[in-house]
This record gives C-alpha cells, structure tokens and sequence, in this order.
C-alpha cells in the first residue's frame, strides 16, 4: 500500500465512526463520548496522572535518592 492509501483508509475510519455517532440520540451520543472502562464500562474518570492508590511515595523518594530498598 501506498501512504496515500493509508490516509485514505484512516479517513473513512474516522468519517466512520462519525456517522456511527450522528446515529445515536444526544444522551447516548454523550455517553459514547465519555472515558469508560473497556471491560465493564463504568465511567473511568480517571486518564493520565491518575493516582495509583498503591504507589509508595516515600519509598520512591528514598530509591530515587540512591538509598537501599
């Protein structure tokens, strides 16, 4: 394939999934737009930066700073 082949096959992707959307009411057209789980989907709510509830700050401080584990 050529890469004008590939922008051509990426665009009707997109245009797509845009048709798939203005299918859809308002309510469920908002909610195929928000950050879901995609096994369960429940809303994500969380995106990058997110906090990892196990992540150990104080220890990483340590390490980063040379100390032993």
């Amino acid at each position: 394939m050529r890469d004008r082949d590939y922008v051509w096959c990426l665009s009707h992707l997109a245009l797509d999934q845009e048709e798939e959307l203005e299918r859809l009411c308002p309510v469920c057209r908002a909610r195929a737009a928000e950050s879901r789980c995609p096994v369960c989907g429940a809303p994500s709510g969380q995106g990058e930066g997110a906090v990892n509830p196990a992540f150990d700050q104080e220890r990483y401080e340590r390490l980063r700073k040379g100390a032993k584990a």
